[in-house]
């Protein structure tokens, strides 16, 4: 359950933060920061979801799906296809996440 929650959190950001980008560089209407402020407030509702005692934890997790999320973003919305250096890099990020999250930790 804690990647599917790591994994909408992580579309509900880049969501959010490719409004600001669509606004401030692609030069779009303001009205695309609207739908981009509920993105973000919901990304930080998602990322409170996860199960684990330290938010610094999850954050770090967090992290190496963001990546790997935000290189399935470049290829199917802008249409940038990532190249093996991308991809082997994401994968690294997803495996540091997977320590993170599930390295066997006393009680």
């Amino acid at each position: 359950m804690t990647y599917l929650f790591y994994t909408a959190a992580a579309l509900a950001e880049i969501a959010g933060c490719f409004s600001v980008w669509a606004w401030w560089r692609l030069e779009r209407s303001p009205l695309w920061l609207a739908p981009g402020f509920v993105s973000l407030l919901l990304f930080a509702w998602l990322l409170a979801l996860v199960d684990t005692n330290a938010a610094g934890r999850a954050y770090a997790a967090y992290g190496g799906i963001y990546i790997a999320a935000s290189l399935a973003w470049l290829w199917l919305v802008e249409g940038v296809r990532p190249d093996r250096w991308d991809l082997a890099g994401a994968a690294l990020c997803i495996a540091g996440a997977s320590l993170i999250l599930l390295a066997p930790r006393g009680a």
